[in-house]
């Protein structure tokens, strides 16, 4: 019969009597502080005496309060300490002499008395374990004759298997620590068995935390807000789940064929078949009706690993840095906020919306937990996993299997993210124009987030840059200055991007039905918004299919002297730069202040703040008009909070991977979508009815602005 060896290595009673056996000091040590003197040692006192009773001096609490301040920066004075502070204090040096070695032996008395109950802990955990370490090993079976099984008998597999069960069950229970005071009981350890199915958010209206992002009151079944937290039966579960979609995004990461392949559009690819085989169980099958996609791609970032994970793990800095993929997030609980006061085992439910650009697309509205973890000195990893099987509905339109990025650190504060994208969706209601930009997997996919992070670090960079060349006039070069006017372009590019999609708080109408141009109307009211006009805004959106390459239109719209073709408000005027702020290597990535000169003398000259960027899965050029007494004080530093703006803009997407010139696939060289979005000022009173005439105006307004584009850019291009 196996006797499996102790662990311990001495007996429970011999490990508990060394913890007993160490130095005791009474529990009760008496914590006022005093010295003993004039008490002779037994060697010195005479036998026929009667002990001479020790004389007590209490201190005064000055004196503590300037030995325990002396204390904590020497806990060791030497003689000439000891007089001079005894001088001080009115005291013999004696007696500080003896104060000082009680303190330490009060101190070491609590340090140890500490490390005993930590070792007690340790040492019963052990002992439990062990237990059912014997007890497994005693009912273990043999699988060929079901017998009693030796160690030796074991497979291969199966000795790995036990070996990965306990590496995970020690990664819960690691994080299980600081969960468990919002968890309430002790977290399972085996890994959760979810049936197939999706989510179930029943009629809860409930939520927690502050929702990011979002404009004006939408039309009814706001995801977002019906869901609510965990329970705290499901806790434990979404524990274990974190932990397991973490060890797969690290799999999924570093796995190279024939898990993933190469695809025509230079991201990887995943092969279903082999990822099945791989992940058996993950959160289970893939529900009826939703199509797969799953994408992979890498970048060197501007910025150390550190400052990435504080702005994953922050749900306000996630959007903001992903403003044009993220228009909503919210935490709806912490169940963790890691340990060494950093971000390592933070966990947190999550609810988020997922959009492109554009009236035609619908959000993706996913409920997650996030889970970070340091993997090993420099390298980190954040994963999302959806939970929507906690509470099965057949209405699911999107979940995300493990999905999330690896940051390793590298030299000089940059960083090398692998970002894994898998998810599962229902995208039947995506218009006919977009669905080979979304099947390529462009849209939502890897490459997306990567190249968006990218040109946010280079963008954040920028701001925080004091060496900026005078030469250029247009140019600002107070540090000051730049960061107000970046900030006020950076809540104006937020604002038309959580504008512009088909968020389910937009309730857009459809004012014309002519294909493909149809026009999208929303009105929203504006009240106590330091940050808009107060009164009715009219928001105006349509997305079109163009025959053109997107950079050519991209650098059409943000060229200030071709402005007069298509900017109707312009009024024929000459447009002029007067300040900019490069964002970043490409010249298109900038925040550019324009004034336009109107030929009327009466017409006050008008200020437009705009911001361009560009990457490799798209382009923005927005812009707003602008106060100029209101940017003087950006301008010299001022809080741009207080700016009122209505953003109007472009957004420029690949109609998907295309040939260039050469015959090799490659994003962008095809056609292009483009969106087009206004938002105006109807009525300054926000208790105002909506004229028909305004909307008719708006839709005018915007058809004139398709038309002049169409026109330009097609003559440019044939």
């Amino acid at each position: 019969m196996f006797s499996p060896p102790n662990i311990f290595g001495t007996s429970p009673s011999m490990f508990e009597s060394e913890l007993t056996g160490r130095i005791r000091i009474d529990d009760d040590y008496d914590t006022r502080s005093g010295t003993e003197m004039d008490a002779p040692s037994g060697d010195e006192q005479d036998p026929g005496q009667r002990p001479k009773r020790k004389r007590y001096h209490r201190h005064t609490q000055r004196q503590i309060q300037e030995m325990e301040a002396f204390f904590s920066e020497c806990p060791h004075p030497d003689d000439k300490q000891r007089k001079e502070l005894g001088r001080e204090l009115g005291l013999e040096p004696l007696q500080v002499k003896f104060w000082f070695q009680n303190k330490r032996t009060q101190m070491k008395a609590q340090h140890e008395r500490h490390e005993n109950a930590l070792l007690k802990a340790e040492n019963e955990k052990l002992r439990a374990e062990n237990n059912r370490y014997k007890e497994a090993l005693s009912n273990t079976t043999c699988p060929n004759c079901g017998g009693p099984a030796a160690l030796g008998e074991m497979s291969f597999d199966e000795q790995h298997l036990r070996i990965e069960n306990a590496r995970l069950r020690e990664e819960i229970d690691r994080i299980s620590g600081p969960a468990a005071k919002y968890v309430g009981r002790h977290m399972s350890s085996s890994f959760p068995r979810f049936p197939g199915g999706a989510i179930n958010f029943g009629t809860q209206s409930g939520f927690v935390g502050e929702m990011y992002g979002g404009g004006g009151g939408g039309g009814g079944g706001d995801f977002l807000r019906s869901v609510s937290g965990p329970t705290e039966a499901e806790k434990p579960m979404i524990v274990e789940l974190a932990v397991a979609a973490m060890e797969e995004l690290m799999r999924m990461a570093h796995s190279g064929e024939p898990l993933w392949v190469r695809g025509e559009n230079s991201m990887d690819v995943l092969n279903e078949e082999e990822y099945l085989r791989t992940f058996p169980r993950g959160i289970g099958p893939k529900p009826l009706g939703l199509r797969s996609e799953a994408s992979r791609d890498s970048a060197v970032i501007i910025m150390n690993h550190v400052s990435l994970v504080e702005i994953l793990m922050d749900v306000n800095q996630w959007s903001r840095v992903f403003c044009g993929i993220v228009s909503r997030a919210m935490t709806l609980e912490v169940l963790s906020t890691g340990v060494a006061g950093n971000c390592n085992g933070a966990l947190q439910v999550m609810t988020a919306e997922f959009q492109l650009p554009s009236p035609l697309v619908p959000t993706r509205e996913n409920y997650f937990v996030r889970y970070c973890k340091q993997h090993s000195d420099g390298i980190w990893a954040v994963v999302d996993v959806s939970l929507d099987n906690l509470r099965p509905n057949p209405i699911s339109k999107c979940r995300r299997r493990p999905s999330g990025c690896l940051i390793q650190e590298l030299p000089n504060g940059y960083s090398k993210v692998i970002w894994v994208e898998h998810v599962e969706v229902d995208d039947r209601a995506v218009h006919n124009i977009y669905k080979p930009l979304v099947n390529s997997g462009l849209a939502f996919g890897a490459k997306r987030w990567v190249v968006t992070l990218d040109r946010q670090c280079e963008r954040l960079a920028s701001s925080m840059a004091n060496n900026i060349p005078a030469g250029d006039l247009c140019v600002i070069t107070s540090l000051e200055g730049r960061k107000s006017m970046m900030k006020l372009a950076e809540r104006m590019v937020t604002s038309f991007c959580t504008g512009v999609g088909a968020s389910t708080t937009h309730a857009w109408t459809t004012l014309s039905a002519s294909g493909s141009d149809d026009v999208r109307v929303m009105t929203r009211k504006s009240v106590d918004d330091p940050g808009r006009p107060p009164g009715i805004v009219l928001s105006a959106a349509t997305s079109f299919l163009i025959p053109v390459p997107p950079k050519r239109i991209f650098d059409f719209l943000r060229d200030e002297n071709a402005r007069s073709e298509w900017d109707i408000l312009s009024n024929g005027g000459l447009v002029e730069e007067i300040a900019h702020i490069a964002n970043g290597r490409d010249p298109g990535n900038c925040v550019s202040l324009l004034r336009v000169n109107s030929g009327n003398s009466n017409q006050t000259n008008m200020l437009i703040l705009q911001e361009s960027c560009i990457d490799a899965t798209g382009s923005y050029v927005i812009y707003a008009p602008v106060d100029i007494v209101a940017m003087n004080v950006v301008l010299g530093g001022g809080d741009p909070d207080y700016v009122a703006l209505l953003p109007s803009g472009f957004a420029i997407l690949p109609d998907g991977p295309g040939l260039n010139g050469e015959g090799i696939v490659e994003i962008g060289s095809g056609g292009s979508l483009l969106t087009v979005a206004f938002q105006i000022l109807v009525d300054s009173v926000p208790t105002s009815k909506l004229s028909l005439g305004s909307v008719t105006t708006v839709n005018s307004l915007l058809k004139c602005t398709v038309e002049r584009i169409k026109a330009a850019v097609m003559c440019d291009n044939a």
